[in-house]
């Protein structure tokens, strides 16, 4: 695994890398309070066939936050083009999970040429109400300051109560840094949380149109228990793709790879293939 960090209009990007530099590239987006780092897993059954690329997305794990507090969903797009130019990808195949599926459904559907095939994980252009709440209270009521790690890997398991053990831990781990005073805090930036306390995200891109636009075969993989993408807007995603096929793994809630890390890397496997 190659950590390195990338300079890109102004920001710091922190990247992780695995496989050969000469594998076809794939790129791997988190979602939201992730990190590059959540993918570890997924880029270790991958690495064999392909030059696997994460990044912390600005404001998350070890990137640099946003000045200005703009974490929109079009700005986002425009740090992954500026990654991919960086990197000299041509074309590469894109999985995004959660904030980061919808960065990838707007980046497809802008730039069809440069993707070659694209799964999208438990997100839409409509996420059902139901798990925005949720995501919004938890966000809106973490704490600013964490005793320990396993605090915060107690705190995560609330929210994630599908989720498989080891990862959470490594999630968990990963997404802490140390203060001065000794204590732990979040690393993604503390902007998004208060945005949350403030009555959440309102970032109102259409991603119905870009969807349709997008030209690759693309996976759709659900969580069976998901309360973020429901059976009728995945279905009508699939209406919408031209290439479109969708998984539900079941026993996963909304962080499939980290629910299910076998099923999930068994369905993107397949398609991949």
């Amino acid at each position: 695994m190659l950590d390195r960090v990338i300079h890109l209009n102004g920001l710091a990007f922190h990247c992780v890398e695995w496989g050969e530099p000469t594998g076809k590239p794939l790129v791997l987006l988190h979602g939201l309070t992730g990190h590059a780092r959540t993918w570890d897993r997924l880029a270790a059954e991958m690495a064999a066939d392909y030059r696997v690329l994460a990044f912390d997305q600005r404001g998350h794990g070890d990137s640099d936050p946003a000045p200005d507090g703009d974490y929109s969903v079009d700005t986002m797009v425009a740090d992954l083009a500026l990654f991919a130019d960086a990197l000299g990808l041509r074309t590469f195949t894109l999985l995004g999970l959660s904030m980061g599926g919808r960065v990838a459904i707007a980046y497809a559907g802008a730039h069809p040429e440069r993707v070659e095939r694209l799964v999208i994980v438990d997100i839409g252009p409509e996420i059902h109400p139901l798990g925005l709440e949720r995501i919004r209270a938890m966000m809106a009521g973490a704490s600013e300051r964490i005793d320990s790690v396993e605090h915060a890997i107690a705190y995560v398991r609330r929210a994630n109560p599908h989720s498989d053990e080891a990862e959470l831990r490594h999630r968990a781990q990963h997404g802490l840094r140390r203060l001065a005073d000794g204590s732990l805090t979040w690393k993604y930036d503390k902007a998004l949380r208060d945005m949350m306390r403030q009555g959440g995200r309102r970032d109102a891109v259409d991603l119905w149109s870009p969807l349709a636009r997008i030209a690759c075969p693309t996976l759709l993989v659900r969580g069976g228990e998901s309360d973020i993408l429901s059976p009728e807007i995945a279905e009508k995603m699939l209406q919408s793709l031209t290439d479109g096929r969708l998984v539900e793994v079941e026993g996963a809630g909304h962080s499939v790879p980290g629910d299910r890390p076998r099923e999930f890397a068994e369905a993107v496997r397949s398609f991949l293939a």
